[in-house]
């Protein structure tokens, strides 16, 4: 008997998964991918660390903030704040890091300064992300958050324009960043769907302090 099934594809590229890669959701080169992108983001010289040094404008890599009038502080870059405060890029990663947890595939972070939430939670998804390969069945929508944080992050470094993400919170109390580009999603917290407009119609999520 022939079987006239559809051979397994990556749910990301979709290269058809090779037999070594049986059983998993994601190719071999995506894995590197996300690997790559979720590598970018932490430690002392990862992109979020150099954009918290942007929050005051005109402030460079590696030199000091500019200040207007003397004695007063120039306002702070609304972009690069909303990237670094909670419910930014820290968010972000945490969310996936419980949503992870729930599939047996992560440890819950026990809190800290933002740079080590953020250090801690990229170290628990890179550490995980071969066993999620064949376990989590939403890494396509994982890689492309991390990939557009990555890319967010390093436009505002280069100076470059981009979209304004807004952090907004699901009555259910979960946070997702969106931008008025945003097409909809689905919550990780209680599966509620979202368009367009409804993503846009959420609640703005507070900023706490670090």
């Amino acid at each position: 008997m022939i079987d006239d099934a559809p051979a397994p594809r990556c749910v990301i590229c979709p290269r058809q998964l090779l037999d070594h890669e049986t059983g998993r959701f994601i190719c071999l080169p995506c894995e590197h991918r996300i690997d790559q992108d979720l590598r970018k983001l932490a430690g002392p010289a990862g992109l979020y660390a150099r954009l918290c040094l942007r929050i005051q404008p005109g402030r460079g890599g590696d030199g000091p903030a500019v200040s207007g009038t003397p004695g007063r502080a120039m306002p702070c870059n609304e972009a690069v704040l909303t990237m670094t405060a909670n419910g930014g890029l820290v968010s972000t990663l945490e969310t996936w890091v419980e949503d992870w947890a729930t599939y047996g595939l992560a440890r819950r972070s026990t809190g800290g300064r933002l740079q080590h939430r953020v250090d801690v939670a990229v170290e628990t998804l890179r550490l995980n992300l071969t066993r999620a390969a064949s376990r989590h069945p939403a890494l396509d929508e994982f890689a492309r958050e991390v990939q557009q944080a990555a890319r967010q992050i390093e436009a505002i470094i280069s100076g470059e324009r981009a979209p304004r993400r807004i952090p907004v919170t699901c009555p259910c109390g979960t946070v997702r960043s969106v931008t008025l580009d945003t097409d909809g999603f689905e919550c990780r917290g209680c599966g509620a769907e979202y368009g367009h407009s409804e993503a846009l119609k959420l609640t703005v999520a507070e900023r706490r302090a670090a």
